[in-house]
């Protein structure tokens, strides 16, 4: 069974925004390094690091059905904030903003007839919850934290033991 156009289109978009989404936590990383907050820093590296890995999967879907990779530009991210707890916020409103985007393309694969995609983005919407999840911890953890240095270093320290993406 080919891939419908609409969702072929659509997962391509998908990729583009799994690509920019690497690329966003990626100038975290070195806002958050710039401030020499290295723990932070590891960890919006690994989450890019993730975020590629989940446009590559989406790719290596594309290919083993036998549509077209169309790869995108990558936009020009945001490259400074305020405050980390600001930093945290644009993430999680940014995961957010990808979980509606792969229930959009789940709902489409469903009104194209395609179950085999909708299988497929299954595990993309449960590490959605994950990913909303985690970044409004941190964003909550922030707030508690407020303007306390040694609650920020605490958590940097937090943040940076990390592994793996």
């Amino acid at each position: 069974m080919k891939l419908s156009t609409a969702v072929q289109k659509a997962m391509n978009d998908q990729i583009g925004k799994e690509f920019n989404a690497a690329h966003f936590y990626l100038a975290m990383s070195v806002w958050f390094a710039q401030q020499n907050l290295d723990g932070f820093a590891k960890w919006m590296r690994l989450q890019s690091q993730e975020e590629s890995s989940h446009a590559l999967k989406l790719m290596d879907y594309l290919l083993d059905r036998g549509a077209e990779v169309s790869l995108q530009a990558v936009e020009r991210p945001k490259t400074t904030w305020k405050t980390p707890l600001a930093a945290f916020k644009a993430a999680a409103k940014h995961e957010a903003e990808v979980s509606a985007s792969i229930l959009s393309l789940y709902e489409l694969a469903g009104q194209s007839g395609d179950p085999t995609t909708q299988v497929m983005l299954q595990w993309f919407l449960t590490e959605q919850v994950e990913e909303e999840k985690s970044s409004e911890a941190i964003v909550e953890r922030l707030r508690l934290v407020g303007e306390s240095p040694p609650g920020l270093l605490m958590l940097d320290r937090q943040l940076g033991e990390r592994s793996g993406a």
